[in-house]
């Protein structure tokens, strides 16, 4: 039995709505809004402009820097290239596409002759081009952590906890495409140089596991499943780790730095996808559900479609709806439109229409500790929350509010229904911009110092 991790909760999961529906494929859309930044790092530079031709496959953003290029998940002719509406906030400049319905490839696809005789250096440019992203939500650039860790990792992990609530993309894709997770982490292992990599599970996927296992005998991979106890946030890198190996990342640290590197389950599926066939990553599997959801589905569509098509393919959205969410309910983010379009980090459209907001209309403290014991990084969000209220930045170095993961275990089990997670986003945001103010402080001053020299 894999080790336990510090804190946590036990959410209501809500995966039953939808861990039974196979992944459907979404009916192709008139039109793709596709965000220029779907990364970790900078966003993309547009390489079309209003009225080109685009195939299937073609590169149409640019890294700038830290990123990953963008592809093209439909043929057709760019209508747009404009600021839209985005999941995270705010706008961003996005490529819109009108399909013309035809699929055409583009001759950027190409399949590598045998993806076996790859080098490790021609798969880590294969996975670069392909546009690979952290598809559980984290979105940082595979690539980049492939070659970073290459040395220096000894364990190579792959999320398929799927902890979060009401999520299942993960879960459908080991029982519907064993093969790809098992296929990608063979050239994972080959990629690191270790002799085997390990797939996290928990145990409320038992078919899920016993799918994996069964392709892993049949292949021979150099793979092993761990199951893992049903437990919020397992999901989390940082816990999954220790839960499966016992080491604890340090404070303010990476799993690089105890040899771990950690994978999702749909980003290992686009690994082996891009190997064998060339295809960069155009397509994503979300989760549809949620009280206000009239029929929940996991849906496969292409990156890009408006999530309206994907709440008309499941039937609508019930009148009394009052919420929406692009992410799970721990950790996503609340929508104040329904203009937005599914990118490669979208895992889940939630929208609920019961009575599931508990709030309060003076949320207090009452001092109970519940929001530390259930801190799976050993902070103390009571403190941090009054920190924020007062904007004391120092005092929230000081309680390491940096190291908050944002997973919402503290803002769950709070009786005075705090809004703990927001307050800290906040938090770090002060933080950061009294850094920013500090060094900008110290350039003017060195420069002045300099000028005073000359």
């Amino acid at each position: 039995m894999a080790k336990a991790f510090f804190g946590g909760v036990h959410p209501h999961d809500g995966k039953a709505a939808t861990n039974g529906k196979p992944i459907e494929q979404l009916a192709p859309p008139k039109q793709v809004v596709i965000p220029m930044s779907q990364h970790f790092g900078a966003p993309c530079k547009p390489l079309v402009q209003k009225g080109d031709h685009v195939k299937l496959g073609q590169k149409i953003g640019e890294t700038q820097g830290l990123g990953a290029p963008i592809h093209a998940s439909v043929s057709g002719t760019v209508a747009a290239v404009e600021p839209r509406p985005y999941s995270m906030g705010g706008d961003v400049l996005s490529v819109v596409i009108d399909n013309d319905f035809q699929d055409e490839l583009s001759e950027e696809v190409v399949a590598p002759a045998d993806p076996d005789l790859l080098s490790v250096e021609e798969m880590v440019e294969i996975v670069k081009n392909a546009g690979i992203v952290g598809m559980g939500g984290a979105t940082f650039p595979t690539h980049v952590k492939i070659s970073g860790g290459i040395g220096q990792v000894t364990t190579v992990i792959i999320n398929g906890a799927e902890c979060e609530p009401y999520i299942t993309g993960d879960h459908r894709a080991m029982l519907e495409r064993p093969e790809q997770i098992v296929g990608g982490c063979r050239y994972l292992a080959k990629m690191f140089g270790v002799d085997k990599v390990v797939i996290g599970v928990e145990l409320n996927k038992k078919d899920g596991i016993d799918a994996l296992n069964k392709t892993i005998a049949e292949t021979k991979a150099p793979v092993v499943v761990q199951p893992l106890r049903t437990r919020y946030p397992q999901g989390g890198e940082k816990q999954l780790c220790q839960a499966i190996t016992g080491r604890q990342v340090p404070p303010g640290g990476l799993p690089s730095a105890i040899g771990c590197a950690v994978f999702n389950i749909n980003t290992t599926c686009a690994i082996y996808r891009a190997l064998t066939t060339g295809m960069p990553v155009v397509r994503k599997v979300v989760t549809v559900s949620g009280s206000g959801v009239v029929e929940p589905k996991n849906l496969e569509c292409p990156i890009g479609t408006p999530v309206r098509e994907l709440f008309d393919a499941c039937g609508g959205l019930k009148d009394e709806t009052f919420k929406l969410i692009a992410g799970g309910p721990m950790m996503g983010m609340a929508q104040y439109t329904a203009d937005i379009s599914v990118a490669k980090g979208t895992g889940a459209l939630l929208a609920f229409a019961l009575d599931e907001n508990k709030t309060v209309d003076d949320p207090t403290c009452i001092r109970c500790g519940r929001c530390v014991e259930a801190c799976p990084m050993h902070l103390e969000p009571l403190y941090l929350y009054q920190f924020v209220q007062k904007k004391l930045v120092d005092e929230l170095n000081d309680y390491h509010i940096m190291d908050c993961m944002e997973c919402g275990a503290c803002a769950y089990i709070c009786p005075g229904r705090l809004h703990l997670t927001q307050s800290f986003k906040a938090g770090k945001q002060l933080v950061k911009d009294d850094a920013a103010k500090k060094k900008a402080a110290a350039e003017a001053a060195k420069a002045a110092e300099e000028q005073k020299g000359a």
